[in-house]
């Protein structure tokens, strides 16, 4: 298990190096034409999967899940709910350890914050239920002391956007709904949506983002929930106008636009707020609300440059919000899953815990740009 665990990671690793290094990827490879059994290739979204033009969809990464469990090692408990049967919706809820709840409490007495969480993969693949989340949202939930819910949302291209932020959304309207006086023990009894945290990395990060805006722009949220703060780790923005030290050549620039242009099937241009919020006006900021906002980045990662313009156009808006940046340097996209267990993970998981308790706890920071 040991080594099929470390295969993947170090497969994930190699996958993330090659996709955003600035250089444009190769065309899919002759064994994938399916010239033998009548299959030809539609898009090969290296490397991540291909559509054949039959409709048939192999993804070579991020398929791999694991049970929701109580975990050994943080004494954090979980389990799976389906939230809508019809649609297909379901959530991974996390708890930490009930008896530890009362030590140390924050303003909400014995309730705790509530993560709402989304994966990254591209929008194509990876899963709320794969190793890969499922660890990472077991310490998240140890070290910061939230009730978390993970969104396993619909993938492309066989659900293009905006299914996957329709879904969010509509995890999010679950959540509250549950954490006032819905059947869900585990929101009801310990979340506390007065502080309520939308928190995703890579494409999860974006849509993290749009959900934020969403609610912003359709009157704000029941009950007395408030969106506390967003951390997008590593968010997968983009857009059509280079920014400040963005080092994307040409043909990676096209190469990004397919993609993009592949997981929304042409609904959004590659210059829309949904993917590049950096083109917003300044008015659409205050859909944030008093909002906090986090963002991570890895300094060799060719996203990073996008990210750090999300923050500078939020300072420069005249929202109102707090707009924090976290810079890694020497690393590459979603290092901190690659390898959870390096330093600079370690700091950088301390940078979102942080984040979320408000300074109750010492940021460790590779860089911290307040």
């Amino acid at each position: 298990m040991a080594a099929s665990i470390s295969s993947a990671l170090l497969l994930l690793l190699n996958m993330a190096g090659a996709l955003l290094s600035p250089r444009a990827p190769p065309p899919a490879p002759a064994a994938l034409t399916g010239a033998g059994d009548g299959e030809d290739v539609d898009f090969f979204f290296f490397p991540f999967l291909v559509l054949y033009k039959s409709g048939r969809v192999v993804r070579f990464i991020g398929t791999d899940t694991v049970p929701a469990s109580m975990d050994p090692a943080t004494g954090v408990a979980s389990k799976d709910v389906v939230i809508d049967a019809d649609a297909g919706l379901a959530v991974r809820l996390y708890l930490p350890n009930v008896a530890n709840l009362t030590a140390g409490k924050r303003g909400g007495g014995d309730k705790l914050p509530v993560v709402v969480f989304y994966h990254g993969g591209g929008f194509v693949t990876e899963s709320a239920f794969s190793p890969t989340y499922h660890r990472y949202l077991n310490a998240l939930v140890s070290k910061a002391r939230v009730v978390a819910v993970s969104v396993e949302y619909h993938l492309a291209p066989e659900h293009r956007l905006p299914r996957a932020y329709d879904d969010a959304w509509a995890a999010l309207r679950w959540v509250l709904e549950n954490a006032g006086a819905g059947p869900e023990p585990w929101l009801s009894r310990h979340g506390d949506t007065a502080r309520l945290f939308l928190v995703g990395d890579s494409a999860g990060g974006n849509i993290a983002h749009n959900v934020a805006m969403r609610a912003g722009g359709e009157g704000g949220l029941h009950g007395g929930a408030a969106i506390h703060g967003v951390a997008l780790l590593d968010p997968y923005f983009w857009g059509k106008r280079p920014v400040p030290s963005e080092t994307a050549d040409p043909a990676t620039r096209r190469w990004r636009e397919r993609t993009w242009g592949f997981v929304c099937a042409g609904r959004y241009e590659v210059d829309d707020p949904v993917i590049d919020p950096v083109a917003m006006a300044r008015g659409e900021w205050r859909r944030l609300g008093r909002a906090r906002v986090l963002v991570t980045v890895a300094s060799l990662d060719t996203l990073s440059a996008r990210g750090r313009a999300y923050v500078a156009a939020a300072r420069a808006s005249g929202w109102g919000g707090e707009a924090v940046l976290y810079e890694t340097p020497g690393e590459n996209h979603v290092y901190f899953l690659v390898e959870p267990d390096g330093e600079k993970a370690a700091k950088e998981m301390d940078a979102v815990v942080a984040f979320i308790n408000e300074g109750e706890q010492v940021i460790t920071a590779s860089r911290m740009d307040a």
